[in-house]
């Protein structure tokens, strides 16, 4: 069961929150990636977890249900994305939570840690995160699942957005989706007007500075045949974290919690356990 949220974020954005779980336990607030929406979380939203855990899980400003301003500046600031998740800790009165970002929400966690520190914070799970976004990184740290798409997937032709996000969509995922899954995910992607995908992705990013002052534990969950956001955005995030410890999936792309998602639950039960007990 969930109960559907309309918080205020900054700026005004009404963002759309579900919330899933024990109302009494520790809260995991999920983050979701790149033109995705929070039903990516379904099968941890949707497990196990739920007994033990308050589960959070939004669509991020400009995604699935949340306002999606036409400005290109509502997309572009540090604070308005930090701005946003401190609205969801303030609308539930949360303290000490496990932030679990995937691809994007690595820079959404890193912008929440920049301006509001990590008081709140009890550990930060990086899922095949970014923390990198500039030209610099294209290479080295982010791959060619996500360049090699990203021109057509933010063009005003829709026939070849839809073709570069199916396309984007595939290198995502090393194992096989179900079709009910693959449509799901398809469907939400093609929510996010491309506008938007072209306007958060305009940034320049490098959260290394960030990494550096982390004192809470993390949790880093790669996927070694990752295309998107490449196993070496992983090592620079182990490298600068002094709380930090690896789990590799081998066999796996961009999708950890979608394509071995019993292992990623039980690994994350087990984290946001220790470090919110």
């Amino acid at each position: 069961m969930s109960t559907q949220h309309t918080v205020v974020g900054a700026g005004g954005i009404n963002l759309n929150v579900l919330e899933y779980g024990n109302a009494s336990g520790p809260a995991i607030v999920f983050i979701h990636g790149w033109s995705q929406s929070y039903m990516c979380w379904l099968n941890q939203l949707d497990s196990n977890l739920a007994k033990d855990f308050r589960l959070i899980a939004l669509d991020l400003r400009g995604h699935g249900l949340s306002d999606a301003p036409l400005s290109r500046e509502a997309y572009t600031s540090s604070e308005s994305w930090a701005g946003d998740i401190n609205a969801i800790l303030n609308h539930f009165q949360l303290e000490k939570v496990t932030l679990v970002g995937w691809s994007y929400g690595g820079l959404v966690i890193s912008d929440f840690v920049r301006i509001y520190g990590t008081e709140r914070v009890a550990g930060i799970n990086f899922v095949g995160a970014a923390v990198k976004l500039n030209e610099a990184a294209i290479g080295p740290f982010i791959g060619p699942g996500f360049y090699e798409h990203f021109e057509a997937a933010v063009s005003n032709d829709l026939l070849a957005s839809i073709d570069a996000i199916r396309s984007f969509l595939e290198t995502c995922f090393k194992k096989k989706l179900s079709r009910a899954e693959y449509e799901r995910i398809l469907c939400f992607n093609m929510a996010v007007r491309p506008d938007v995908r072209g306007s958060i992705a305009a940034r320049d990013l490098d959260n290394v500075d960030i990494l550096k002052t982390l004192k809470v534990p993390v949790l880093v969950s790669q996927g070694e045949m990752d295309t998107v956001v490449l196993p070496s955005m992983a090592r620079c995030i182990l490298e600068h974290c002094e709380l930090s410890e690896a789990s590799w999936y081998e066999g796996v792309a961009h999708g950890p919690f979608i394509e071995d998602a019993a292992r990623f639950n039980h690994e994350l039960g087990i984290f946001a356990a220790r470090v919110n007990p």
